[in-house]
């Protein structure tokens, strides 16, 4: 049986129906949350759980060691022994490990506790089909695409080919990666395809992962796929944020390592490390790295650096230095920029269409999961 993984779950939810925007959800009064008192034989038992689990699963097993050191002592020395509530104590062993860890996709949270409130000043994400909220022609034959996650590829492709497809013929492409959080590997893959050269199969990125309880690592390639139209050869440009994270990054860093085309915006977030979840037991539950993406030409990836841009510009004037970089007058937002919106998002979908959509993203709505081949 082929075990189930997280894979570059990122900062934004990808919700399973995308036929309604993405709104945070609704939080109750800190006087009415419920109480999630925990007690000293809980923490004890997590601490257990959840060293195990560094110790068996992170990719990198010294530092999975140096960090259940970490909260081992910390427990032992009494530094937990004020934690009573649940959400508190996630928090501080989620702080202790990233103390040593510095990993971005390594959390502990509380399930059962209520959820935060969005930060201030926080947008909703639009509402979207299988990752794309929009695709547009702009002036002088330019196309746009912005895509903010990445369904496994047999969910992605049937949403993405018809997105392109209207793109075709477009004399360059603009990708807006700038709120793209994530996803599954093999989704961000079928995305290259479009701007790899047809007639090659192009090694686009690796994973390579620890097999559970050893410290024995396998590598997964993954590849280019045929694609319906391609854009090889035609100037791109992915835009960027400092919310692209995971997924969205390696999207980014694919592009730029493989000479497809040049990135314009912010440096991205710095997570490149596949995660899966663990369950450590009394509604917690851990987020674990079990791999770590190596790119075929630099054997490095991005995590703790970010994808630096080939032209360095605020996010928000991203779409305004591609246009320029084309030739074209410069605009804002798409709204401005389009002449024509050749894809919106189904407004409505179907009872088979919904399960289908389950089907291929098991989990909560803000994980996006695969199974490695």
């Amino acid at each position: 049986m082929r075990r189930q993984v997280l894979m570059f779950v990122g900062l934004v939810s990808f919700a399973l129906s995308s036929t309604t925007a993405m709104q945070a959800p609704p939080t109750q009064p800190a006087a009415t949350a419920p109480a999630n008192v925990i007690d000293s034989n809980v923490r004890h038992d997590v601490v257990a759980k959840l060293s195990d689990a560094l110790h068996n699963n992170y990719i990198f097993p010294d530092v999975g060691e140096k960090a259940a050191q970490k909260i081992n002592a910390a427990l032992a020395s009494g530094e937990y022994d004020g934690l009573s509530d649940a959400s508190a104590f996630a928090a501080r062993l989620s702080s202790d490990v990233a103390a040593v860890a510095h990993d971005k996709h390594m959390s502990i949270a509380s399930m059962s506790a209520p959820p935060p409130p969005p930060p201030a000043g926080a947008s909703t994400m639009p509402r979207a089909d299988a990752g794309i909220t929009r695709a547009d022609k702009l002036g002088g034959g330019v196309g746009y695409i912005e895509v903010i996650g990445f369904p496994p590829a047999t969910a992605f492709k049937p949403t993405l080919d018809k997105a392109m497809l209207a793109l075709k013929g477009s004399r360059a492409l603009i990708i807006d990666d700038r709120r793209n959080g994530g996803g599954s590997p093999d989704g961000v893959a079928y995305l290259v395809s479009f701007l790899a050269p047809p007639k090659k199969t192009v090694e686009i990125n690796d994973i390579v992962s620890r097999v559970p309880n050893t410290n024995t690592l396998k590598r997964e390639r993954l590849y280019s796929k045929p694609t319906p139209v391609s854009f090889a050869g035609v100037p791109v440009y992915v835009l960027t944020s400092k919310n692209t994270f995971s997924g969205g990054e390696e999207f980014a860093y694919d592009v730029q390592t493989h000479k497809l085309g040049k990135i314009v915006g912010d440096v991205t977030g710095g997570g490149a490390n596949p995660t899966g979840p663990v369950d450590l037991g009394h509604g917690f539950m851990a987020m674990i790295p079990f791999g770590r993406a190596e790119n075929p030409i630099t054997k490095t990836n991005w995590e703790g650096r970010g994808v630096q841009p080939d032209v360095p510009v605020l996010a928000q004037d991203a779409l305004k230095a591609a246009l320029t970089r084309l030739g074209r007058k410069p605009a804002i937002d798409i709204a401005t920029a389009s002449l024509k919106q050749v894809f919106a998002p189904r407004r409505h979908l179907s009872r088979g269409q919904r399960q289908s959509l389950a089907n291929s993203l098991p989990g909560s709505p803000a994980e996006i999961p695969i199974t490695p081949r």
